[in-house]
């Protein structure tokens, strides 16, 4: 595949093979999987290629379908769910790593038949590709780096505007794109919306009837709560074209779960000097903001005269960023608010126990407000408890890549890097 970019989750694919019978890597629909997997793969079956031999295959014994060069690719594994089973005995009786690629674009109903794949199957996720991937950010900032000490070099002007960076927030990260304008890449993305209400919500096994009208004004309800700690009563309430209960949210909000159109971001509870009560709701956001923008149908000019939402979408926009680079070292991405108003934007933590603090801001003339809300939350860390964090950092569309007078790092996501 000379055509091929270089995703983040590249490394760690080659890593799980290196030690692991199998790999799933899961995803939301057309962010990638199959390119990656035919980049490490020696030979590959597509599940949904609607070849006869194949759906003969399952018929007559799917163990035929794994039968190729190893690594062999299975791609869309969750089209032939037995597929799971069979492979991971498979692998137990080679005894050997680096057998399967399996790639889903959805998770399957819960089976108690089907074995977890525990030492057997690794799972990696992949999302639409970050700036770094898109060739559209210099990479002078490392996250790894940053935990391990080193001091990225000072440059005072990031050659990015802020309507430079949110037009590259609303095209988006599908690779099936990156040679689109934004407007076209928009009206690809809304027609993906468009099918999953109307299509891939209704594929889901074992997921009850799901009203494609409903399903559409609860995605604009979800643009608007994005990177919000909404609840999902207040979600439900927003939804002003359609009566919908919270419990019918909850239910849509799981199954685009499954599709991997929604993440969670969970809430961090460290230990406090304070007797503030840590709030503990999740935010939610979708995999790529671009999706916002293409469920509200907001071009890049509205966003430049609603500075709040465009706000709220870089935000998350830097989460995914967080989440695809912090997990290449087995991190994870958190938030934080108190009671008492603290609150930070991410909470970055390895598996290891080592932390880094984040806020967000769209501009760099909002870095002194970052600064003072993330030394408040630091102040109130119990340090005998909970260690202290490697680096905090406010990042920015536009600013500059350098140390903060109160050692706080600032940067853009454009530099950032895994």
């Amino acid at each position: 595949m000379t055509d091929y970019r270089t995703r983040v989750v590249d490394a760690l694919v080659d890593d799980v093979l290196g030690y692991s019978g199998g790999i799933l890597i899961e995803g939301v629909r057309a962010c990638g999987k199959t390119m990656t997997g035919r980049q490490h793969a020696a030979s590959e079956v597509a599940l949904d290629s609607g070849l006869p031999q194949v759906r003969a295959a399952l018929d007559l014994d799917p163990a035929l379908l794994l039968e190729g060069d190893t690594p062999r690719l299975i791609d869309e594994w969750q089209l032939a769910p037995v597929l799971w089973n069979t492979a991971r005995r498979e692998i137990d009786v080679r005894r050997r790593p680096g057998q399967f690629i399996l790639t889903g674009s959805c998770v399957p109903a819960e089976d108690a038949t089907r074995h977890s794949g525990a030492h057997r199957i690794s799972k990696v996720r992949m999302r639409p590709m970050t700036l770094f991937e898109r060739g559209l950010g210099d990479g002078r900032v490392s996250l790894g780096s940053l935990f391990d000490g080193e001091e990225p070099a000072v440059v005072l002007y990031s050659g990015t505007s802020v309507r430079q960076a949110l037009d590259a927030l609303v095209h988006g990260g599908w690779p099936g794109d990156l040679g689109a304008s934004t407007a076209q890449a928009q009206r690809h993305l809304r027609d993906y919306v468009e099918d999953i209400a109307s299509v891939d919500v209704g594929r889901l096994d074992g997921e009850p009837r799901r009203d494609p009208m409903r399903l559409h004004a609860l995605l604009r309800s979800l643009a608007r709560h994005i990177a919000t700690e909404a609840s999902f009563a207040t979600i439900a309430r927003d939804v002003t074209t359609r009566t919908l209960s919270a419990e019918t949210a909850v239910g849509y909000v799981n199954a685009l779960k499954r599709l991997f159109i929604i993440e969670e971001q969970p809430a961090w509870a460290p230990h406090l000097r304070s007797r503030y009560a840590v709030r503990t709701s999740s935010k939610l956001h979708f995999v790529d903001p671009a999706l916002a923008a293409a469920i509200t149908a907001t071009s890049v000019e509205r966003l430049m005269q609603d500075l709040h939402t465009a706000g709220l979408w870089f935000e998350s926009q830097v989460i995914q960023h967080l989440r695809t680079f912090a997990e290449l070292r087995g991190g994870r991405v958190y938030h934080y608010r108190d009671k008492s108003g603290k609150e930070v934007d991410a909470v970055v933590e390895l598996d290891d126990g080592r932390w880094a603090a984040f806020e967000v801001k769209l501009g760099q003339r909002q870095i002194p407000a970052a600064q003072a809300s993330l030394a408040a939350f630091v102040a109130d860390i119990d340090v005998e408890r909970t260690p202290a964090p490697v680096f905090t950092a406010v990042v920015t569309a536009d600013g500059p890549t350098m140390r903060l007078p109160d050692g706080a790092l600032t940067f853009p996501l454009s530099a950032l890097r895994p």
